[in-house]
């Protein structure tokens, strides 16, 4: 790819955020996808790396996986009680298929810019466990107070339309809270609070289609077949991202005052997320039988053009967020740490496609992969800086990313020198 600028010494200041550094390095990463010849060797940085901070974040998140697993496994031995062996067997593996169409859904959707792996086992191990645990413990007692309120209502009609929704969907949000609250860095924004938010709901759907399965198997009598292949059909094939719709309400606001600097917008986000999370999960439950008598109906009439609306707004999302990529690193380009061929490759989706398949064809694949990741963090390490989020904290973080991405470059140029 062709050499960015020389080091001008100079910065270009950027308004109302102090500009980025300047000083970039003279070399670039070997040939390009277009053609383009690279010149000369890399040069060190004008600056000093800073040695690597340590991120307290991550710690944290593997003491919350840890708890979350533990909270699984009572959930898992609770379920077995209840289901029985072979019954929670076949069940976990008809589970299995729902959660792997989430899983890509939720792949499509954090393809720009994935998060951490830790961050998203966190969040299963949260659906799955701790939220399904809040929703046994709690749901009970809190259909008790309904019926204290509402003395002739029906309890399976008040847990099912007001109960589980409540419970439910607050239970899921803690767990984007919780992480939002321990990982600040990582969460950018809307896209970052869909991306956990879906995770959660995969899990939590998990474990409560294993549920919903292991009754069907157990209390269908002679029609035992028919009414564990109606249930999974229905849960499994139709509906696999219920969940996933409702808590995406919650993160989506989560993600957006995380863009904000400073705490204050975060509990309001928190329950302004939850009340759309809720009153979707209440029509879910209660639409078909109270408002249209039929479930077909209302699957293709009402849920349906949602589900295409939400993939819709996700795929602007997504949009959005490649622009803001292009706008931050076209930042550095003015600094001279890139060139503007290079901001075209790392934050566009086409000069991703070509970079890749020029690296695969030589061999430099890993350390390309490497580039387009950390640059894209500077990119969005940089928006956090705009927005007045933690900025010295942010510009020592991205003055360690300027030092992985040059070195990253001149690994690429020597691995095809």
């Amino acid at each position: 790819m062709d050499s960015p600028p020389s080091p001008t010494g100079q910065q270009h200041p950027v308004q109302p955020a102090p500009a980025p550094l300047g000083h970039g390095p003279a070399g670039s990463a070997a040939g390009p996808p277009h053609g383009a010849r690279s010149h000369g060797t890399a040069v060190a940085p004008a600056w000093a790396r800073p040695a690597p901070r340590r991120d307290r974040g991550l710690t944290a998140t593997v003491v919350m996986i840890v708890a979350s697993s533990a909270v699984l496994a009572w959930v898992g031995m609770f379920l077995l009680d209840r289901l029985g062996p072979p019954a929670f067997i076949v069940c976990g593996i008809l589970a299995l298929v729902p959660l792997g169409i989430c899983v890509l859904g939720i792949w499509w959707v954090d393809r720009w810019e994935p998060e951490p792996r830790s961050t998203l086992v966190f969040c299963f191990l949260w659906g799955a466990g701790v939220s399904v645990g809040i929703a046994l413990l709690v749901g009970p007692y809190f259909t008790l107070a309904l019926l204290e309120l509402v003395p002739s209502g029906s309890a399976d009609l008040l847990g099912m339309v007001i109960q589980a929704p409540v419970v439910e969907e607050i239970a899921k949000g803690m767990g984007i809270l919780l992480l939002l609250l321990v990982r600040r860095r990582i969460f950018d924004g809307p896209v970052d609070g869909i991306v956990f938010a879906a995770a959660v709901a995969a899990g939590f759907a998990f474990t409560e289609n294993i549920l919903y399965f292991g009754s069907a198997l157990l209390t269908a009598g002679g029609a035992t077949v028919y009414q564990l292949g109606f249930t999974f059909i229905l849960r499994g094939l139709l509906s696999p991202f219920a969940h996933v719709l409702f808590t995406a309400c919650t993160g989506l606001a989560l993600g957006l005052a995380a863009r904000r600097a400073g705490n204050a917008w975060i509990a309001p986000a928190f329950v302004l997320g939850l009340v759309p999370a809720i009153l979707g999960h209440m029509l879910w439950n209660g639409g078909p039988a109270l408002l249209f008598g039929d479930f077909f109906v209302f699957y293709f009439l009402l849920q349906v053009p949602f589900f295409v609306l939400a993939v819709t707004g996700v795929w602007f999302l997504r949009r959005s967020e490649q622009r803001l990529t292009q706008r931050r690193l076209g930042e550095y380009a003015g600094a001279g740490w890139f060139s503007d061929a290079e901001v075209q490759m790392l934050a566009t989706g086409a000069g991703r496609r070509r970079a890749m398949a020029w690296a695969r064809a030589h061999h430099t694949a890993a350390p390309m992969k490497e580039l387009i990741r950390r640059s894209t963090r500077l990119a969005l390490t940089r928006q956090q800086i705009v927005a007045g989020r933690e900025v010295e904290a942010n510009r020592e973080y991205e003055r360690t990313l300027l030092g992985e991405v040059s070195a990253i470059r001149s690994a690429l140029l020597a691995g095809t020198a």
